[in-house]
């Protein structure tokens, strides 16, 4: 068997590689780690199914391709490469006798990654599917007013300022209390960032009303972070409504299926939130113009009753007086029927002695004074 020193092995190997390699290669891969120090230096990996690595090989994009190629990168896809990225690289293989296999970068396909990211978005809302909180956060209640909002926002954005703005010079002049936690929502740390401020808002979730997570607008895929499992996972289950505003006319992020509301702009979040208070406050008018219309068909239909009262009392009085009008008048006839002076005018008198009538002749005596009653005077007599 021939023998060989390390260095000739390792200068037949680069012989080989590059006779039998001179080509460049499209790769698809995993972004393992990676560093940028003029050049950018990765580790690309494949995994197998269980996760187990397949496949590790160190690649190197020199300083004077890295830079268009991250700009190309950033333009189609809104995000720069960062590790956990999957993208297909087009590579050329070297080999050193020092350092080893790695892979020369030249050129990238940022479709690829497009692609990458729609299946973790699907995979995403599949396992929130599977874990029965798609739908939770639409069955809260928004407050009568929600005036208290705690938002979720980078602080110097555009679409904060603008939310402000529309909720401080709304048409109705009503009052919002609001309060910002500041998060990065764009880039590689932007779920972990919101995520931190939604733990921060449920500590003091009696002091709010609900949560408006707002940004500008961009490229398709500065949403990626908003398909992010966790980050979804949480705004799914947080206890107050959340108002999304996340700046997209035509892609649906999953945080924007899994929240109460969702609205295109930082701006429609905010005249949302004043349509919900307009809402109301016409609603509590409709109430008091009905109380009013009530109140006032109460006191008409009282009035109405008390006169129907006063009418049925009068009449009663009256019926009562002429019944007793009737019974004067009968006893006022039988009083007259009975009364001396009709006596005395049918020829009746009577006699008084000291003041008493006399009855029997036993009752006066010689030389007393009568007095005889008759109908038009009195007679005075003595007796012999």
């Amino acid at each position: 068997m021939e023998k060989y020193s390390l260095k000739e092995l390792c200068d037949w190997i680069q012989e080989i590689v590059e006779n039998d390699l001179p080509d460049r290669y499209w790769v698809c891969a995993e972004i393992a780690s990676m560093s940028v120090r003029g050049h950018c230096y990765m580790e690309l990996v494949e995994k197998a199914e269980n996760g187990i690595l397949a496949a590790k090989v160190r690649a190197t994009r020199w300083s004077n391709v890295y830079h268009l190629l991250s700009a190309y990168f950033l333009q189609e896809t809104g995000q720069s490469l960062h590790t956990g990225l999957q993208v297909m690289l087009e590579v050329s293989v070297e080999y050193h006798a020092v350092y080893g296999l790695s892979l020369n970068v030249w050129n990238i396909d940022p479709t690829y990654t497009l692609g990458d990211l729609a299946k973790q978005r699907q995979a995403t809302i599949q396992q929130l599917t599977e874990d029965g909180v798609m739908d939770l956060q639409k069955a809260l209640q928004i407050p009568s007013l929600p005036r208290r909002v705690a938002v979720i926002s980078s602080a110097d954005a555009a679409g904060y300022g603008d939310f402000c703005d529309q909720l401080k010079h709304n048409r109705f002049g009503f009052k919002f209390h609001v309060q910002l936690y500041p998060a990065v929502v764009q880039g590689d740390t932007a779920a972990r960032s919101v995520v931190q401020a939604l733990n921060s808002i449920a500590a003091l979730e009696e002091e709010w009303d609900v949560v408006s997570i707002i940004r500008g607008g961009g490229a398709s895929t500065d949403m990626s972070c908003f398909d992010d499992y966790n980050l979804a996972s949480h705004c799914a289950q947080f206890p107050l409504p959340i108002i999304a505003g996340i700046g997209h006319t035509r892609d649906v992020s999953v945080v924007d299926m899994v929240v109460h509301t969702s609205v295109k702009t930082p701006t429609a979040a905010a005249e949302w939130l004043i349509e919900r208070v307009a809402e109301q406050v016409e609603r509590v008018g409709s109430l008091m113009l009905r109380l009013q219309r009530a109140t006032q068909n109460a006191v008409s239909r009282e009035k109405n009753r008390l006169l129907l009262y006063e009418q049925q009392i009068f009449n009663a009085v009256r019926g009562k007086a002429v019944r007793e009008r009737g019974k004067l008048d009968l006893w006022m006839k039988t009083i007259e029927l009975h009364s001396p002076e009709r006596i005395f005018k049918m020829g009746y008198s009577l006699t008084m002695v000291n003041g008493k009538m006399v009855r029997s002749q036993s009752e006066v005596n010689e030389g007393d004074m009568l007095e005889t009653h008759l109908h038009d005077g009195v007679i005075q007599s003595v007796v012999k």
